[in-house]
C-alpha cells in the first residue's frame, strides 16, 4: 500500500481483528490477519497489542499449546467503546475521501 499507516488507523484495525474473536487470539494469527489489509511485520504489530493493553484497550491470558505457552489478547470493554469510536470516525473521514477523489462538490 502506498499510504502511510498511521498509529490510530493500525489501532483500530488490530482492535477490529481482535475484536472477531471472542475468546481472544494470539499474536501470529493477529499479524496474518492484519496483512489482509495492510502489510505489517510482528516487530510493528507487538509495540502496538503492548501499547492496546496499556491503554486498557486489551488483555491478555497465557494458555499452554503444543508444549508451549501463548499469549491470548482479547478486547476489553474499554477496546470495544475505542473501536466504535474509530469506526463512526473512519465512515466520514473514508466518506470525505471518497467524494474528493470521486469530484463530488460536498467534500
Amino acid at each position: 500500500m502506498v499510504f502511510n499507516t498511521g498509529a490510530a488507523l493500525l489501532d483500530a484495525i488490530v482492535l477490529a481483528v481482535v475484536s472477531h474473536e471472542q475468546q481472544g487470539t494470539y499474536g501470529y494469527k493477529i499479524t496474518q490477519d492484519v496483512r489482509q489489509a495492510i502489510d505489517i511485520s510482528e516487530s510493528t504489530l507487538y509495540p502496538v497489542l503492548r501499547r492496546l493493553q496499556k491503554d486498557g484497550c486489551l488483555e491478555t491470558y497465557d494458555m499452554e499449546f503444543g508444549g508451549r505457552n501463548r499469549r491470548y489478547y482479547r478486547i476489553t470493554a474499554a477496546g470495544a467503546a475505542q473501536l466504535n469510536m474509530y469506526e463512526n470516525e473512519w465512515k466520514i473521514y473514508s466518506s470525505r475521501i471518497t467524494r474528493l477523489f470521486e469530484g463530488s462538490e460536498e467534500a
